[in-house]
């Protein structure tokens, strides 16, 4: 029998949400002590339409055509939609999608699914507590009740009516903030629980929103992970717990306004990395796998566990093979740049002046970390010369990855400042840069 599938995406969270101090997924902490837990799940873009592109097709932003936000997705891709469809699937797509040219999302944008209800920006087309989106002719449909809630009560409708195999794809928009306000609105039973709570040392150190923001964001998260209850708890109701393959993860993190005036759009790991846990045929038992992954993957892992042979286009492979010494990140937007996470180094170059293209030839190296010993990345080694011989054959392992990721060749500029300098004192960490200097 071939199993269902469910994707259930966040938007936003960071990884360090999942078994912090807090408590506030025990559900997902559930799911990954059944299931499998990759700990070192990175985006392919730390950016909402990009990265999404790559969780529809399965392959990086810049080959799906989609490299920053505001370019949809091609109406042709080769999508979950399409892919499962194809193989005889009941395919479903509920919440936020971001890869459209408006709302409501005109049918041949639609990516193949057979239901729809979303929205394109779903945070304009709702707030907290109403929630409206779009069935697959383009009609307004109002969902009551906090917006996680009310998107997670469709999802179980549609499964409870579901005859045959699917493939749902459930998009959350929290915990991402509100945009035209610059906020996190928690439901009205968490809107002060985590005031004051603990914070992971990036954001308890660096100048950001996080002391203004945390608490909402917690709140939210907490919200999120009930509804992740929920929905197992209806497969548990309808006997479809064996049969169904569920991936959590999120399109990226936050870093809350601490490494740019944006809470994205840079290579560190409070931006790049998410939570990947993946319950069901395949991935059981409450293993652990810290090597380094990506989003790129989920698209291969979903058709292998469905027994869909894997089209040649894709740039990632199931989960269960994944053995990479690094992964590939793209950053658009902000600036253009390549990073390369390993399970020890950090290691980002970017083109100063590229404009708004999705990639280039020539890049400048700018930051390079020892996760090791420095895990929220808060000394930047790059003009270290003691690490000039690993910077090198990081070079040389990225512009490897480039050209077989992206097809084509890029060089890489070593830092032009190298010098030997040893770590800042303490009292200065919070006046660093994302090149790690200090702030004049």
């Amino acid at each position: 029998m071939r199993p269902n599938v469910i994707v259930f995406f966040t938007d936003q969270q960071r990884w360090d949400t999942v078994g912090s101090p807090l408590g506030i997924t025990p559900n997902l902490d559930l799911m990954a002590r059944r299931g499998t837990t990759f700990e070192t799940a990175c985006t392919t873009n730390p950016v909402c339409a990009p990265a999404r592109a790559a969780m529809q097709t399965g392959m990086y932003p810049t080959n799906a055509g989609v490299f920053r936000n505001g370019v949809p997705l091609p109406t042709d891709a080769p999508t979950l939609g399409r892919l499962f469809g194809d193989a005889g699937y009941r395919t479903a797509y509920i919440g936020k999608w971001h890869l459209g040219t408006q709302d409501p999302v005109p049918r041949d944008e639609q990516a193949g699914y057979d239901y729809w209800l979303a929205s394109n920006l779903l945070e304009f087309t709702s707030d907290a507590y109403r929630t409206v989106v779009y069935d697959g002719d383009g009609e307004p449909v109002f969902l009551p009740g906090y917006r996680p809630d009310a998107l997670t009560d469709a999802a179980i409708r549609f499964i409870t009516k579901a005859d045959g195999p699917f493939m749902l794809f459930l998009s959350l928009i929290e915990p991402h903030h509100q945009n035209e306000h610059d906020d996190y609105p928690a439901p009205h039973v968490y809107r002060d629980t985590y005031a004051g709570a603990w914070l992971p040392p990036d954001l308890a150190t660096l100048p950001g929103t996080a002391h203004q923001h945390a608490a909402g964001y917690y709140g939210q998260i907490k919200r999120v992970d009930e509804c992740l209850g929920r929905l197992r708890d209806a497969l548990v109701s309808l006997d479809l717990t064996d049969d169904t393959l569920l991936l959590y993860t999120s399109d990226h993190g936050s870093h809350f306004k601490t490494r740019n005036s944006e809470y994205k759009r840079s290579p560190h790991d409070g931006s790049v990395r998410v939570p990947l846990v993946v319950e069901g045929p395949g991935y059981r038992g409450g293993s652990r796998v810290s090597t380094p992954v990506s989003t790129v993957d989920v698209v291969p892992t979903l058709l292998d566990a469905a027994g869909i042979a894997l089209p040649d286009h894709l740039d990632g492979v199931p989960l269960r093979e994944s053995a990479r010494d690094g992964v590939l990140i793209q950053v658009s937007e902000s600036e253009v740049g390549r990073a390369l996470r390993t399970d020890r180094w950090k290691y980002y170059v970017h083109a100063p002046s590229a404009g708004d293209v999705p990639a280039a030839e020539t890049y400048v190296e700018r930051a390079l970390y020892d996760l090791d010993a420095d895990p929220y990345e808060l000394d930047n080694l790059i003009d270290s010369v003691n690490h000039q011989e690993i910077a090198s054959e990081l070079r040389e392992q990225l512009m490897a990855e480039i050209a077989r990721v992206e097809g084509q060749s890029a060089t890489v500029t070593p830092y032009p400042e190298t010098r030997d300098r040893g770590r800042f004192p303490e009292t200065t960490v919070r006046r660093l840069n994302l090149d790690g200097r200090r702030l004049e």
